[in-house]
């Protein structure tokens, strides 16, 4: 039976044997849920670059900019790191361009993988749909903060793995504490991860309390976007 394990950091993916093996890439808050809510809502492509002078290079070329830096968006781009940035704006049929403190990070590092998919708890039961298809191993890589581990992705980590215990084992340690962390937790999951640290970090910013909210919620949305070279596309489950 296959694996699945969990990289709870960036910073500790050089550990991680990543060949041959599908990598989920998941930052809760916010970027990963951004891309999820922005592919369910028509974007046809997310470009995830590191660096900001790449995606202004990118918006200048047509692509719809989002660059985010410690939760706030930076100046000169049309979005920041909001969810409700693509529901509330017509965005279908559209490119988008995006680069975040850890999200972005994350996707990069995780390229050797055989293939890249973007995962969050409002799409959580069309990843593990969508994995059920294949054969191959599985690596949650957590975008964390600032390489350091957080909670809330730490959590989808173990909410994937339970939705996955029928045909997965799991493959590390990591991977035990994440699942240990999603069963004290998922009865009241929203209250557990209420007290994060990132959660704490981003208070100051507006309206960022409709935004968690909503990154806290589960299976909202069946779409899984893929990286297919340096392009996120979207699968959507049935």
């Amino acid at each position: 039976m296959r694996k699945i394990e969990v990289c709870l950091s960036p910073e500790l993916i050089h550990l991680m044997d990543l060949e041959g093996k599908i990598t989920v890439v998941v930052d809760v808050l916010r970027a990963t849920s951004c891309m999820v809510t922005a592919m369910a809502n028509g974007v046809d492509e997310i470009v995830p670059v590191c660096e900001l002078h790449e995606c202004k290079n990118l918006q200048e070329q047509g692509y719809m900019g989002a660059a985010e830096r410690g939760g706030v968006k930076e100046e000169g781009f049309k979005f920041g790191n909001s969810p409700f940035s693509y529901i509330d704006n017509d965005v279908r049929g559209k490119r988008l361009a995006m680069t975040t403190t850890n999200g972005t990070v994350a996707i990069q590092k995780s390229k050797p993988s055989k293939q890249v998919i973007i995962g969050a708890l409002i799409n959580k039961t069309a990843v593990a749909t969508y994995l059920k298809g294949f054969k191959e191993d599985i690596v949650v890589v957590c975008a964390g903060w600032k390489g350091n581990v957080n909670m809330e992705d730490s959590m989808f980590a173990g909410a994937l793995i339970d939705a996955m215990v029928d045909n997965t084992i799991i493959g590390n340690d990591s991977a035990i504490m994440a699942n240990a962390l999603y069963q004290r937790s998922k009865k009241n999951l929203s209250e557990a991860m209420s007290t994060c640290n990132h959660v704490n970090r981003l208070s100051g910013i507006d309206d960022i309390g409709k935004d968690i909210e909503f990154c806290f919620q589960e299976d909202i949305y069946k779409v899984v976007p893929v990286l297919v070279g340096d392009k996120l596309v979207p699968h959507t489950s049935l």
